[in-house]
């Protein structure tokens, strides 16, 4: 299975996203996880604030180098999670067969929690997973407001907003991890 991370210059968010996913599952071969971003210059480094976030939470920042997000990237992706809705949007825009597997991260972990155990009692892969969230995910109640699914954006912000943006990343890749643990 290959999951994409997806935000805007592929030097906070998404990478932050994609080097947490990628430690919390470990040694789970089955799964690939990579990042892009929309408007992402190909090569730039992470920012210094988002990798300091990932190496405080267990993810590895030096071998990532920025990507941007193509047609091919966003088909070839079996799960892909943005950072803001806007992202998905362009997902979905580069690929429209992507928008059955295209969420926001917060959203398909705001998914998996809104979740009955019997709901997932019977999905053995990461791809069933995806296409069951998929097919449940008008039965969960979505937030008030629906900026409540995107994830801020840290860039040339303060280390304190960069700190936040990591641990909200931090707690929904969490959530989606031990989803992909329990039947990877």
């Amino acid at each position: 299975m290959r999951i994409l991370f997806v935000c805007s210059g592929n030097i906070c968010r998404s990478p932050l996203g994609e080097q947490l996913l990628r430690a919390e599952l470990g040694a789970v071969d089955s799964v690939t996880v990579e990042s892009a971003g929309t408007i992402a210059q190909d090569g730039a480094a992470m920012d210094g604030f988002a990798a300091s976030q990932s190496v405080r939470l267990g993810g590895d920042p030096g071998p990532h180098a920025s990507r941007y997000l193509t047609e091919s990237i966003a088909a070839s992706a079996d799960l892909v999670l943005t950072a803001e809705r806007s992202h998905r949007a362009d997902v979905v825009r580069l690929s429209p067969r992507a928008s059955k597997r295209a969420f926001t991260i917060k959203q398909f972990a705001r998914v998996l929690d809104g979740l009955e155990p019997d709901d997932l009692a019977d999905v053995t892969s990461p791809e069933q997973l995806v296409e069951r969230v998929a097919r449940l995910r008008g039965t969960v109640a979505p937030p008030a407001d629906p900026a409540d699914d995107d994830v801020d954006d840290p860039y040339r912000r303060s280390e304190s907003t960069h700190e936040r943006v990591a641990t909200e990343i931090h707690r929904a890749v969490a959530t989606i991890a031990d989803a992909l643990r329990a039947i990877a």
